[in-house]
Order: structure tokens, then sequence, then C-alpha cells
């Protein structure tokens, strides 16, 4: 299986190649390595390892544990397939799906931030669901007002949510993953950039538009 994993370490020379060993030595291999914040003597790094299915992740977690001064913030399961740029193909895509457009960033935005689901749906509330992907319940936990911009926040269920604008279609989008660590702002800025360039291509607002008129898209 693909994990992810947000190890939290010192910033020291040694640290990283360290870790690296210890995720080897017990049977992870390492495809991709992040960072994603460095400051006070810590790193914040995203590990993406492939890791035996027949092996329990908490063999991993306690190799990790066992080493002083590194702590595991999240392991949970991605789809992103390391060493890509998903972002470009996905914008490719968007550029000529028309009124799909919408139908297919809301799918892709789970593998892009290796989250359980997505969903979009107007903006005040009674709030109605435009789209959801695959795996996205049938009671969406949409907040009753929409942020200015986009925001990571922690439902009280555990649930890990951004809820982002989407301004010219009175929409608002949620991306969720129950598994794994809070979304880090570097996440956050991330889908910030993508909506951004979503929202400047053609057939965006007529697309949205369709999609009120006809029946709910809930592709489970």
């Amino acid at each position: 299986m693909l994990l992810r994993l947000r190890i939290a370490l010192p910033d020291r020379p040694g640290s990283l190649s360290h870790v690296t060993g210890v995720l080897g030595a017990a049977g992870a291999d390492i495809t991709q390595v992040t960072v994603l914040d460095r400051g006070d003597g810590r790193a914040l790094d995203d590990f993406t390892v492939y890791w035996p299915d027949s092996a329990p992740r908490e063999d991993l977690v306690r190799a990790i544990e066992d080493m002083d001064g590194v702590r595991i913030e999240g392991i949970w399961g991605t789809r992103e397939a390391p060493g890509t740029y998903p972002e470009l193909e996905i914008l490719k895509f968007l550029a000529t799906a028309g009124d799909r457009a919408l139908g297919t960033l809301i799918d892709s935005m789970p593998v892009l931030f290796s989250a359980g689901w997505a969903a979009a749906a107007t903006e005040k509330d009674p709030r109605v669901t435009v789209y959801a992907s695959w795996r996205a319940p049938e009671d969406i936990p949409f907040p009753k007002e929409t942020p200015p911009r986009p925001t990571a926040t922690t439902l009280p269920s555990g649930l890990h949510v951004i809820v982002a604008p989407l301004p010219p279609l009175a929409l608002a989008l949620m991306l969720a993953r129950a598994e794994g660590p809070a979304f880090h702002r570097n996440e956050v800025h991330r889908l910030t950039r993508i909506l951004e360039i979503f929202l400047t291509l053609p057939a965006i607002e007529r697309g949205a538009d369709r999609a009120f008129r006809g029946p709910t898209a809930r592709p489970f």
C-alpha cells in the first residue's frame, strides 16, 4: 500500500538520514520526501512510502516512536503517485472539461490532497449539494457560513476539513479526511492556487448553472 507519514524531527545534519534509515530497516520503501516546515530547530516532513499490505502500520509507528526527538504526526493512505505533477494533469483536464469542469475538480481533490472525499454546495444555508465525490457522506457537514478564503479546521467529530469559497459560482467547496493529520497551511495554500486557476477557466459558470438546474450528482 502507498502511505503518507507526517513526521516531526530535529532540524540538524543527519536527522533526515537517520529517519530514512529507520523507515527502510522497518520495511518501508521511501519514494518521496516533502519538507513542510523548518524553524526553531525542528522540521516537519511528509514521507511517501510503499508499505507491505500484510504488515501492520503499528510496526512502522513503533519504529519511529523509538527514535529520540522524532514524533509522528500522522499516518494515512494516499493515492497520489510520487514523482508526478498531478496538479498539471488535472488542470489540463479541467481546461477541456467544459460543463464537466466542476465535477472533475471535485473528483480530483481527494487524490491531489490524500483526502477522503470532496463536495460542493450552494453558499447559503440551507445548503444544497451540487456535486460530491465518491465516499462523500450523505449528510455533508458544511458550516452555516462560508469563510472568505480557504480555511482548514478540525470538526468536533475529528474530521479534518478545508472549506473554500467559489465566489463567482456562489458555491462552497469542502475537502475532508478522517484519517491522518489536520491539513497543513501548505496544503491550504496549494488548494487556494488551484482554485484561483480553476475559476479563470472558460465554461465554469455555465457548467455550475446547469448543475443547479439539474439533479444533484452524487456518484457513489
